[in-house]
């Protein structure tokens, strides 16, 4: 994907098409040349499948969903030229919006609807901490505020996450 950039003083974006809505990663250069990174909000249903042209769009599988939003953002990196890897950068916040289960119906079904935000919950935490355990083992793990909501705009996905990180240009020169 080619992105449009903006750049404004030490801030960069990068968006897709004519009249954003939003940008899809944000840099803010730092007084050392560092860059800190805002990436757009998305998720591992309907986001992920267009971002990274998939035919399947996973639904409600944090263990799939999670690696997929970590993914696109490596694709923005890669496309935006910043850098080749997530673990190029480093973290600092991921803020997840948790979605309420689609089925069961909670009226129909409340102890089945419970059993499921149970799932959900604990399949978001063994994803979540299992990503920067076993794909960025070298990084630190960000702080994480993670709220649980009755919906996303994706009607597929368990969890939208945005997310903060550093690109911090030294590392890279002592590799």
């Amino acid at each position: 994907m080619a992105f449009n950039v903006k750049k404004r003083g030490k801030v960069t974006y990068y968006y897709v098409g004519e009249h954003p809505t939003l940008s899809s990663l944000v840099t803010e250069e730092q007084p050392d040349g560092d860059l800190k990174i805002y990436f757009a909000g998305l998720t591992g249903g309907y986001s992920a499948k267009n971002v990274l042209g998939l035919d399947e769009v996973v639904t409600m599988d944090p263990h799939r969903e999670i690696p997929l939003v970590f993914a696109c953002w490596e694709k923005w990196l890669q496309d935006a030229g910043i850098c080749g890897s997530l673990r190029d950068v480093d973290f600092l916040e991921i803020h997840a919006f948790g979605c309420q289960p689609k089925t069961p119906n909670p009226l129909v079904d409340p102890l089945g609807y419970a059993a499921e935000q149970d799932r959900l919950r604990k399949a978001y935490a063994e994803a979540y901490s299992g990503y920067f355990r076993d794909r960025l083992p070298e990084n630190g793990v960000p702080a994480r505020f993670t709220v649980h909501l009755l919906d996303v705009p994706d009607k597929a996905a368990s969890y939208e996450f945005y997310g903060t990180a550093l690109y911090q240009k030294a590392l890279k020169k002592q590799e």
